[in-house]
């Protein structure tokens, strides 16, 4: 074992929790950014557009950023599709 599961659940779990869930996840060009933020709703700005392939990178370089051995993440949009990101 590398890495226990509860460790990064509680690393990475409680980021996507806190910054991702319930939030309008948009990229930093999109005009409705300002608005939305001035409005205080919950959103989280990008650099890229958020694709499945953006999350799922966001999300390596969050846990990797935390120092957890990431080799790579898996993001499941549906029960037979997915976005893969690695190094």
């Amino acid at each position: 074992m590398v890495v226990d599961f509860g460790d990064i659940n509680q690393v990475v779990k409680t980021w996507v929790d806190r910054e991702l869930d319930h939030s309008m996840l948009l990229c930093k060009r999109d005009p409705v950014v300002k608005i939305l933020q001035d409005l205080k709703e919950p959103c989280f700005v990008m650099e890229e557009n958020p694709t499945a392939e953006n999350i799922a990178r966001l999300i390596y370089e969050y846990a990797e950023s935390q120092g957890l051995p990431v080799a790579e993440v898996r993001l499941w949009e549906t029960p037979t599709s997915y976005a893969t990101y690695r190094k």
